[in-house]
């Protein structure tokens, strides 16, 4: 059987009822491979991960296709403000989960999520920095390297 990776910024696999999921499917590679995999057997299985959390759950079910004249229900699977073309959408009728054992999974973070947890201590790092005896922010720059610099510099 086919594999393939469909990814997404967060929330965009949208859940419309307890049993039923649904997603835009953006204009991409034009392979349509998915679509011609779902034209002969509407089967379908997901693994769902979320890395900073160790959580991943395992879906299978039937798979059926939203085209473009279906805007109220196109209107429910889009992301607001994401850029990409429409091309359809896909609703996957959930007939079986699990959700898997997080032992094996490693955590993973997003930029966003390393940057709002490392704020408060470089904002502490900047604070006993302004403290240290003859320091000014262009000496604390100079004994800095790169990018850090900038970035600790602009309170990042």
């Amino acid at each position: 059987p086919y594999v393939q990776h469909r990814g997404g910024p967060p929330g965009f696999v949208r859940v419309l009822d307890e049993k039923t999921l649904g997603f835009a499917d953006f204009k991409g590679n034009r392979q349509y491979v998915s679509v011609g995999n779902l034209s002969g057997d509407d089967r379908v299985s997901l693994i769902l991960m979320d890395y900073p959390k160790r959580t991943r759950l395992k879906l299978l079910g039937r798979a059926k296709r939203v085209e473009l004249n279906q805007t109220e229900l196109l209107a429910k699977l889009t992301l607001p403000g994401y850029p990409g073309q429409l091309e359809r959408g896909f609703l996957i009728h959930v007939e079986a989960f699990d959700w898997n054992c997080p032992q094996h999974i490693t955590p993973r973070f997003t930029a966003a999520e390393v940057e709002a947890a490392t704020a408060p201590l470089r904002q502490r790092i900047a604070e006993l920095e302004a403290q240290l005896p003859g320091s000014s922010t262009l000496a604390r720059r100079d004994r800095r390297s790169g990018a850090n610099a900038a970035a600790l510099s602009r309170g990042r």
